[in-house]
């Protein structure tokens, strides 16, 4: 196999054109078999296999520099840049990771997890080279779905008016992580769909076959014309960046020539690349949403190896149906992740209430903003990693103005083995601060359904944060939970452990193992709320003397953070433990949480020194 005698990108060089076709089959057939055991990006990876083999081939990495846009498709790049004998260990603690990383590889130009910040990256790295007067090629890597995002268009302003040489490499295969939603997706096909342009194409066509040679020029010409107005090359080319497209992206030869093109270009140029996602492996063709990040499967037959339990996603996506039954005011906004944060089923409800504005996240902060105050009540559904890119809008559009807009913030914590771009670590602490902004945080999925029946009633800015993650699934017991009430859970005299969210049940089960060997307990409450902080959590401290507080979110400036603002003035002793002021890398979530001391295990040390 030529795979095999690929340890580097010397070697891929030494291979002649027609054996690139073979080596990209293989390098699928590898993907396959080792995702299945790891889990990862697979069908972003399948799609970009030939574009990268063809990169590697004629451009000269690191010297030349190559910027993947989110970098869950760069696989295939790290087997080509020698790291094929480590593919097992990937997205494992210690691992490889699932995205470029520089401290990884030189080959990883920059470190990257959100969407639609290669092309800024890009004009950062070609006027760095001009400046430098170094000589060397900026290829930029962007998905469709990524030029939905704001930072692409700002990029994309800012290279045609600097006019320096980058090349953009458009991977267009109709898909993000979900289909893609807004104007500029259906641009490309949009025109040459309509009834119009199919008459006229017709008519000179039929023209062309019996008309004098002295006006066949000019009719080619106005077909041209029409093919141009039809082509997103009008879109780039208005903007001072030149166009090549679009290309088969699994035609070697095509993008092969596309590329040496482009190398002769002075300013700016895209090449426009057609590719199938989750291509070669039928199972992630037919199905490229489930396997665009996917756990492990039975490479057989696609299935995933069953996860016992109910996910927060999917209670939240049903609870929401439920309110929305009763409440014809309800709608569901996300951005670009309708089946990640478990809208699938009220998108096929309710249609008319569901928007996906694709990979926006500010805009949809401030297109919910401006529904709640015409009466609507939006719930905005957003990974918490994703969230911090509105961070603007939430003060300014939602809080500012006390808009009832209750934000379903998935994912917070620690996501596991995407890493440290897609830890939801600094929730709490980005939005604790902000005015008229509640925070709640369930410790269960029953108590997840609670709070999103309740924070209609609240009439303000609601944040509930919960993590991902599997529960076993039980009958849901409908109840209102007050604004900023907490739990009391064990009655202590020792000290009490106060816990956040997910915090909740690893805490209760090291302070109902201490309490069973010693005859003074230790108490336990459950926050709920990071704000407003129930002022019985207060009491309940100076009254004690003693405290633990236990969250998943970073230390600073966390719920340890407003407790310890509210004591500032009382002698009482207290223990915050939560995430530590450090990017915590990639590895399964039990193994990271065991790292950062909070495991069962750990919190239990932890009262026992106590």
């Amino acid at each position: 196999m030529i795979i095999e005698k690929i340890n580097n990108v010397d070697d891929l060089k030494k291979l002649k054109i027609s054996e690139l076709s073979i080596l990209s089959s293989e390098i699928r057939e590898f993907l396959v078999n080792s995702v299945c055991n790891t889990g990862g990006h697979l069908a972003s990876s399948l799609g970009v296999v030939e574009l990268t083999v063809v990169m590697h081939y004629l451009f000269n990495s690191p010297k030349d520099k190559f910027i993947w846009d989110v970098g869950h498709q760069a696989y295939a790049h790290k087997i080509l840049t020698g790291r094929k004998d480590r593919f097992n260990s990937l997205r494992m603690k210690g691992g490889i990771s699932g995205f470029p990383k520089t401290s990884e590889c030189k080959h990883d130009q920059f470190d990257v997890g959100h969407a639609s910040t290669s092309l800024s990256i890009g004009a950062g790295f070609a006027k760095a080279r001009d400046l430098k007067g170094e000589k060397h090629e900026v290829i930029c890597v962007i998905g469709d779905g990524a030029l939905t995002g704001g930072m692409a268009f700002e990029g994309l302003n800012n290279i045609g008016y600097l006019q320096t040489k980058v090349i953009i490499v458009l991977n267009d295969n109709k898909m993000s992580i979900s289909n893609n939603v807004g104007a500029l997706s259906k641009y490309t096909g949009r025109i040459t769909k309509t009834k119009i342009y199919r008459q006229v194409r017709y008519t000179i066509n039929n023209l062309l076959k019996s008309v004098k040679p002295a006006y066949k020029s000019e009719l080619l010409e106005l077909k041209d014309n029409l093919k141009r107005a039809a082509s997103p090359n009008f879109l780039f080319e208005k903007l001072g960046i030149e166009y090549i497209g679009p290309v088969n992206g699994h035609n070697i030869p095509q993008i092969i020539r596309s590329f040496k093109e482009a190398k002769k270009a002075k300013g700016p140029i895209l090449i426009h690349l057609k590719t199938k996602k989750g291509k070669g492996f039928s199972h992630a063709e037919n199905d490229s949403t489930r396997f665009h990040g996917i756990g492990l499967f039975d490479k057989t037959n696609g299935k995933s190896k069953k996860k016992e339990g109910i996910s927060y996603s999917s209670v939240f996506g049903d609870t929401l149906c439920k309110i929305a039954a009763s409440n014809k005011k309800v709608v569901a906004v996300t951005a670009a992740m309708c089946e990640g944060t478990g809208l699938s089923e009220f998108r096929r409800k309710y249609p008319n209430r569901f928007f996906d504005v694709g990979i926006a996240e500010q805009h949809a902060v401030t297109f919910a903003a401006a529904m709640a105050k015409e009466g609507l009540i939006p719930f905005v559904a957003i990974y918490s990693t994703f969230l911090q890119r509105s961070y603007d809008q939430l003060i300014h559009d939602v809080a500012l103005q006390n808009l009832p807009v209750i934000l379903a913030i998935d994912r917070s914590g620690l996501v596991g083995e995407d890493g440290p771009t897609h830890h939801g670590a600094f929730d709490i602490s980005y939005l604790r601060h902000i005015p008229n902004m509640c925070i709640a945080s369930p410790r269960n999925q029953d108590e997840l359904r609670n709070l999103l029946w309740s924070a209609i009633k609240y009439k303000c800015p609601v944040a509930i944060r919960y993590p991902k993650g599997m529960e076993p699934e039980k009958t849901p017991r409908k109840k209102y939970i007050e604004k900023g009430s907490s739990e009391l859970l064990v009655r202590g005299k020792k000290a009490v452990v106060i816990a956040v969210g997910s915090m909740v049940k690893p805490a209760r089960n090291a302070v109902n193992r201490y309490n069973d060997s010693h005859l003074v307990p230790v108490g336990l409450i459950n926050a709920r709320f990071i704000k407003p902080v129930d002022k019985k959590i207060i009491n309940y401290i100076k009254r004690i003397g003693k405290a633990i507080i236990v969250e998943e979110n970073s230390c600073k400036g966390g719920f340890a953070s407003s407790i310890l603002e509210e004591m500032s003035d009382s002698k009482v002793k207290i223990k915050t433990l939560g995430i530590p002021d450090r990017f915590i890398e990639h590895g399964s979530r039990s193994t990271l949480l065991d790292e950062i001391g909070l495991s069962e295990k750990k919190i239990f040390d932890v009262i026992r020194r106590i």
